[in-house]
């Protein structure tokens, strides 16, 4: 290129504004479930909360501001379920379930559920009401989060928990924590204090 010419500017496309309802509909695309358990003898049982419907399922909800995912996720444990324990920092899996949809004129939108460990220590009473929460074995557990749902996201629930059973086993296996534990972040929440 000659001197004293620059070279054309290549120019970025538009942005795309997105209105304010669209942001409020993809606010909750994202949230956490805490899948609590216990270990007695070489049993694990699951804890499961019922929903305002009926339907059982893992304490779950959005990511508050300014918390990290796992602590999100003892939140939820804590208020819908009443529990204390030791919460995994990362995720061991994610399932997708899909909310509305049902008009003509709405499309289904997509929540993606970063799921968390939660080893039980100790249960209070939960915060929020109309909550049972309840322990059921493995079994029981993949048959209460089929109730009432679609085949496919039963299919889901019941592979989370059967991707729980494995790390738990492979985690309390011979007695000891995995390095992958070890990390873990006890958590305790005291009624009024985040």
């Amino acid at each position: 290129m000659p001197a004293g010419y620059a070279r054309p500017r290549t120019l970025s496309p538009p942005a795309r504004f997105i209105k304010l309802a669209e942001l409020r509909r993809l606010r909750g695309t994202e949230q956490v479930a805490a899948v609590c358990y216990r270990v007695r003898g070489t049993e694990i049982d699951f804890l499961l909360v019922q929903t305002r419907a009926g339907r059982w399922t893992f304490p779950k909800g959005k990511v508050e501001a300014g918390l990290t995912h796992a602590q999100a996720a003892a939140l939820e444990a804590y208020e819908e379920a009443g529990v204390h324990g030791r919460m995994e920092e990362l995720a061991f899996t994610q399932y997708v379930r899909r909310k509305g949809g049902s008009s003509s004129n709405s499309a289904a939108l997509e929540v993606v559920l970063n799921a968390h460990l939660c080893e039980v220590t100790r249960l209070s009473p939960p915060q929020e009401s109309g909550r049972t929460p309840t322990w059921f074995s493995v079994e029981k557990t993949k048959r209460r989060l089929r109730d009432e749902r679609n085949s496919e996201l039963g299919d889901e629930l019941a592979r989370v928990v059967d991707e729980a059973v494995t790390r738990i086993q492979r985690t309390h296996g011979k007695g000891t924590a995995s390095t992958a534990l070890v990390r873990r972040a006890r958590f305790s929440i005291v009624q009024g204090r985040r």
